[in-house]
């Protein structure tokens, strides 16, 4: 049908957007598929491509120099909602969707460079512009190509089932901009500067604790030195409003993986040392709560995840084969009967599939001409690249479903331990063998780490109304500038700044540091992998699925630290009694749903505030000002103001919620 104008539409989402459908009901979205809408003009091009080079610099830069990527998204969205309105670009909505995919691009790819390719200068190996870049535009190239097959999986045939909870942030974020002085504009404005404001006074300047623990008690103290039990909470609003999205069911889950390995195997473990060789001899003992948790629990959650992760293959085995059923029926020229309808439009699977034997083959071509491989070991190398991302693209974008954080450098991880053991049978301990492994893991996680984003762009569109094909088509151009753009910036900031922790102002690299630090004595001639700590993950996530428990999000609470699971479920509660504070079904949904809005502007807001206050951070830090109070907020009467504080704003929402 000819192309129609969004001023007759009534820009609201339907009352079933976040529930799951009756049988024979149907979702229609805001930009009814019957008709077209603007969405790819010069606008949106131009402005994402912008957004995507801006946030790959500054994500990059503070991701390396403080540990902490930018979160894109939310911040883009927001922007592009700005730059529509100064610009008096009317009814701008189709368009929007199109600038926040491909400015996104950004955070993810950015994610997949600094986590690894650091390591190359901390290890003292060479590496050069052209290799970073075709690393991470092949990884991500990969990680879309291979989330494109199962698109109607994640956002139609689940539609209502898994939470969303960024998709959600963001479709309020776009839904609310385009409208003109409603009363949820102003809610999402309100909270969005309460909830950034909150984040930045915790954050940025540390007038209160942003993790509150259980020592803050004598006995909590006492409890700890001998037990290694310990219980935290981040009294960050960002957090608390993914905890209301995601809803109490899944952030339940969550936190029962956390206090499993929390309050059961971190003593455990120390416990286990004081049996064997005596408390007074016990080198555990000596260890804080956390040093257990990353040494030896965080494996145990890694191989949970893995072992989730082929669970979920398995269990969707019908899915992906009907999913590469219809593609291959497409590929020889047969049409599904969805592909009529604008919303339904995939990029073509003989392009799709073209994608992947192009990343592959030029991996191969790359592996053989720079590092000389044979034939037959750089085809293992691409099998490692291929496998590993084809089985954990699933994973990533069901995580980023489900709770709206990727675990990424867990599974990232794994890919080094593999793919190290792999290349240390080939024969290559030595410094080749090591450039080789962070290659593949640089690639494995650009392609999870863009699989993950993608997700919640294609969701956000199937919310919305946006055309897949056009998404697809512009975020393989966003991958291209921001993998050109975080190449040159990784390259020119290990130049101005270094990674040597000898030099003042180095850069801190924590994750690169990480992967450093684990595939160095791996490709050594004597390597070591506990995998009894990943068989122990895997056989808790295949009871987990026994008891009918989802294993991923389980898996995600014993990985994750405990102080960012806890507070979901103080959300997760706040969302079930809002629902429950009336026994009206019709204004039990609008108190629900209200309190999505405010929780999708904390989100909106912490993140927003996150990118000022890193940037004003790093500004102020050139300058040796540092506004951080480290005396007053290290204090118990900033863990007591801040357990406070985070009870106020838990009360204010539900308060917000259920006034009508």
């Amino acid at each position: 049908m000819t192309e129609k104008d969004l001023k007759s539409i009534d820009v609201q989402l339907p009352e079933n957007a976040y529930r799951e459908l009756n049988v024979g009901e149907v979702y229609r979205p805001i930009l009814a598929p019957e008709y077209y809408f603007a969405e790819v003009t010069p606008y949106s091009i131009i402005m994402g491509l912008i957004l995507a080079i801006v946030f790959t610099a500054a994500s990059a830069y503070s991701g390396l120099k403080i540990g902490q990527v930018m979160e894109a998204a939310i911040p883009i969205s927001i922007l592009a909602i700005g730059f529509s309105k100064a610009f008096k670009r009317k009814r701008a909505l189709g368009q929007n969707v199109i600038i926040q995919s491909i400015g996104a691009s950004s955070g993810v790819i950015v994610a997949g460079t600094i986590f690894t390719i650091p390591a190359f200068f901390i290890l003292s190996l060479s590496i050069d512009y052209f290799t970073i870049m075709l690393a991470t535009l092949l990884g991500g190239i990969l990680g879309i190509a291979l989330v494109i097959p199962f698109r109607k999986y994640f956002t139609t045939e689940m539609h209502g089932k898994l939470p969303y909870p960024e998709a959600t942030a963001i479709t309020e974020i776009l839904i609310a901009g385009e409208k003109e002085d409603t009363n949820q504009s102003k809610i999402l404005l309100i909270s969005g500067l309460i909830g950034g404001v909150y984040d930045f006074i915790i954050t940025s300047l540390g007038w209160w604790q942003e993790v509150i623990t259980t020592k803050m008690f004598p006995i909590g103290q006492a409890i700890v030195d001998k037990s290694k039990i310990v219980l935290k909470l981040d009294t960050l609003s960002m957090i608390f409003g993914l905890g209301y999205i995601i809803g109490l069911e899944y952030s339940t889950i969550i936190a029962l993986g956390s206090l499993l390995s929390w309050l059961v195997l971190v003593p455990l473990i120390n416990e286990i040392g004081n049996i064997v060789v005596g408390i007074a001899l016990n080198p555990i003992a000596k260890m804080s709560a956390e040093e257990i948790f990353k040494n030896y629990v965080k494996s145990i959650g890694s191989g949970a995840i893995a072992m989730a992760g082929i669970i979920g293959i398995i269990k969707s085995g019908s899915i992906i084969k009907g999913s590469l059923k219809v593609a291959f029926k497409e590929l020889f020229g047969n049409q599904n009967n969805d592909s009529n309808l604008r919303t339904q439009k995939d990029i073509k699977f003989v392009f799709v599939l073209s994608l992947i034997l192009s990343s592959l083959l030029a991996f191969a071509i790359f592996f053989t001409g720079v590092y000389h491989l044979s034939i037959a070991n750089a085809l293992v190398a691409v099998g490692i690249i291929f496998v590993i991302s084809f089985l954990f693209t699933n994973v990533a974008a069901n995580a980023t479903a489900l709770v709206g954080t990727n675990p990424v450098s867990g599974m990232t991880l794994m890919t080094l331990i593999v793919t190290s053991l792999v290349l240390s049978m080939l024969g290559f301990q030595n410094k080749t063998g090591i450039a080789l492994a962070l290659i593949i893991g640089a690639a494995v996680c650009t392609a999870l780490s863009v699989a993950g984003g993608f997700i919640t762009d294609l969701k956000v569109g199937y919310w919305i109304g946006n055309t897949p094909k056009n998404q697809q088509s512009y975020k393989l151009l966003g991958i291209l500038v921001s993998a050109a753009t975080a190449a040159g910036v990784v390259l020119l900031l290990n130049s101005a700044y270094g990674f040597d922790t000898n030099i003042p102002g180095h850069l801190a690299a924590p994750q690169a540091n990480a992967m450093a630090g684990l595939i160095e004595p791996l490709l050594s001639p004597k390597a070591f992998v506990n995998w009894n700590l990943y068989l122990i993950g895997a056989l808790i996530a295949i009871i987990m699925n026994f008891l009918k428990i989802s294993p991923l999000a389980f898996a995600l609470g014993m990985y994750l630290p405990i102080e960012l699971n806890t507070p979901l479920v103080v959300g997760g509660l706040i969302a079930y009694f809002a629902k429950k504070s009336t026994t009206d079904k019709i204004k039990s949904e609008e108190r629900h749903n209200k309190g999505t809005l405010i929780a999708s502007g904390f989100i909106a807001g912490g993140a927003l505030f996150g990118v000022i206050g890193a940037i004003l951070k790093l500004i102020l830090n050139s300058k040796g000002i540092d506004l951080y109070n480290y005396t007053w907020s290290n204090t118990f009467q900033a863990e007591w103001l801040g357990l406070g504080m985070f009870i106020i704003i838990s009360i204010y929402v539900y308060w917000q919620t259920t006034k009508d």
